[in-house]
């Protein structure tokens, strides 16, 4: 394994102070530093020292980390991404807070990767001796971690061949128009590199664009208890709380104060490199996404940052 996981997403935001109350008393992540008009956040189950980073002056995504298992790993990702024909750069110890030597690719849909190794880690919030199974003082829906992406591509045939070859991820479903792959144009792939059902998603679309991150919850009971806080606190919910079809897993999407989506997930089916790719047709794309309305609206496939 090379990549294990996506470590963090660094996005902009219009007003710092409104994303600070949005992440950390709505979300109820744990704020942990702040410097150079960036504020760095964790959830309760993260030993990393941050996963998500806000940075003020716009709205969008600035750039995603991966985590790879192990230092060599960079140097075998960065050739492998400049055989694929992507310009890579390496960002010394140092340069990104708390973080080590960075290999930061330009991807083939516009969006930069950090790929790292070394990151200043310490436990999660209920430590690593005889945890207890939360904190008692969690704030908000209390996310315990950053869970995966969806992100846009003019071309998504291109991104699952360079996330395959250079990640190592394999396609655990995907939104194709035929089921003949000689013959099969692709929409939409959910891709990974464990047992997590998706890691990054790709949907066609214009280059550079994030249509969402989201935050693991453990139980479907906590994404009704999450819509619930967002209407509380004012949150703009976009969808939900529903099932989708592809992952199988439960949902509610929501935006943030800036305008960049967020998503609760909750659930989903094992992913293993043997197990039957999943493919769904065009004429099934609502109920793909939306499985109890089996329809999309307008704003999930055109509004992104």
């Amino acid at each position: 394994m090379a990549i294990m996981r996506m470590g963090y997403a660094h996005v902009r935001v219009t007003d710092l102070a409104e994303a600070r109350q949005h992440y950390t008393q709505t979300l109820g992540l744990n704020e942990v530093a702040a410097a150079d008009n960036k504020v760095y956040f964790k959830g309760w189950d993260e030993w990393d020292h941050h996963s998500v980073v806000l940075e003020e002056g716009g709205v969008g995504l600035v750039k995603f980390g991966f985590k790879a298992q192990y230092a060599d790993d960079l140097a075998d990702i960065e050739n492998k991404a400049q055989a694929f024909g992507a310009t890579t750069e390496r960002i010394s110890k140092g340069e990104e807070l708390e973080v080590g030597e960075i290999l930061r690719i330009h991807t083939p849909s516009g969006h930069l990767f950090d790929v790292y190794h070394d990151i200043t880690s310490g436990q999660s919030d209920v430590g690593n001796v005889n945890p207890e199974a939360f904190p008692r003082d969690l704030r908000g829906i209390g996310a315990p971690a950053l869970d995966h992406a969806l992100i846009t591509a003019e071309d998504v045939g291109q991104m699952e061949r360079f996330l395959h070859d250079v990640f190592g991820y394999w396609t655990a479903e995907k939104v194709a128009t035929s089921l003949d792959p000689a013959d099969q144009h692709n929409i939409a792939i959910w891709m990974t590199a464990s047992n997590q059902i998706h890691q990054l998603a790709v949907l066609e679309g214009p280059q550079s664009k994030l249509h969402h991150f989201a935050f693991r919850l453990e139980e479907g009971w906590e994404i009704t208890r999450a819509a619930d806080l967002f209407a509380m606190d004012d949150v703009p919910i976009d969808i939900g709380p529903t099932r989708h079809g592809i992952t199988r897993g439960k949902t509610v999407y929501f935006f943030d104060p800036a305008g960049n989506r967020n998503e609760v997930f909750a659930g989903g089916y094992y992913s293993y490199p043997d197990r039957p790719m999943v493919t769904w047709t065009p004429d099934a794309l609502g109920k793909a996404i939306f499985y109890h309305a089996r329809e999309l609206n307008e704003r999930f496939t055109t509004v992104l940052t």
